[in-house]
Order: structure tokens, then sequence, then C-alpha cells
């Protein structure tokens, strides 16, 4: 927690994810919707329609259907940290928990949350940080093609 009272974290990639090949990590994705229910319409519909087009775009994340006695229909989604996000959707339409999904699979898994810097080290320089100006010398001239001597 800061002053400000929100967290904050430094900049960091989960598991230097992306630096050889991408590893989504959406581990497993859970619909819990009613077979009845009104406020579960939108969520059969995306059933019917999308899921085994989302199943395919994403051959490593599990997809489960759960049909439950439940008032609020909800998608469950577990990441390969540990963290597991609810988010309810009752009376969404099939486009707007297509839209949903596609959110949680392009997440991390992490709380969103402030970023305190764009970099950090653990040892860092007493001569401040490099740029590609530091050791230019200062004219008054702007900068463009040299000139040669007695042209």
């Amino acid at each position: 927690m800061t002053s400000r009272g929100t967290q904050s974290r430094f900049l960091q990639s989960v598991l230097q994810n992306g630096v050889g090949r991408y590893v989504c990590q959406l581990k497993r994705i859970s619909l819990v919707f009613s077979k009845k229910g009104q406020s579960s319409l939108g969520v059969r519909e995306f059933i019917e329609e999308g899921v085994v087009d989302f199943a395919k775009k994403n051959p490593g994340t599990v997809v489960y259907v759960s049909p439950q006695q439940c008032n609020v229909p909800k998608i469950v989604a577990e990441y390969l940290n540990g963290n597991v996000k609810e988010e309810a959707i009752p009376c969404k339409t099939s486009q707007q928990i297509a839209e949903l999904i596609t959110k949680l699979t392009n997440q991390s898994g992490l709380d969103i949350i402030r970023i305190r810097k764009p970099f950090h080290t653990d040892s860092p320089s007493i001569q401040g940080q490099w740029h590609p100006f530091t050791n230019r010398p200062r004219s008054i001239e702007p900068v463009g093609p040299h000139k040669q001597p007695g042209n």
C-alpha cells in the first residue's frame, strides 16, 4: 500500500512470458449457469454458438460447462499462478460474454494495480539513468550533416 491508499508495484513480466514463446496464463474457465433461468439466456446462447470456437482458438485452456441451480450465472477463471477470478454475468448477451472471456484470456491473473515506475533495478547507478544524449556535447547549432573544412 502507498500513501495514496492504492496498491502499486514495479513493472514485471509473468515468468518472463513472451521472451521465448507466449504461454497463455489462463488454465481453466468454468461457465456456471441455470438450465431454465432467464438471467442465463445469454450464457446458453454462447454455449450453443461460441464455446466451441473459443476452445479451438485456445487449446491450452480447459473449458467447463456446469449447469447448476443458481440465480446468477458466473464465469470462474483459474490462472497458472493460482489466482481465481469470478465474474457475475446476469442478463448479458452472447457477444458480451465472448468479449469478457477474451478479456479474461488475455490477462495474467495478477491484480490490476498502479505501476510505480516504468523502470526498476535492484542495484541503481549513482550516475543516473543512461539515455542516448548522456555524453553528447552541447551545441547551439542545429544537428545536421557535418561540413568539411575548406568546402
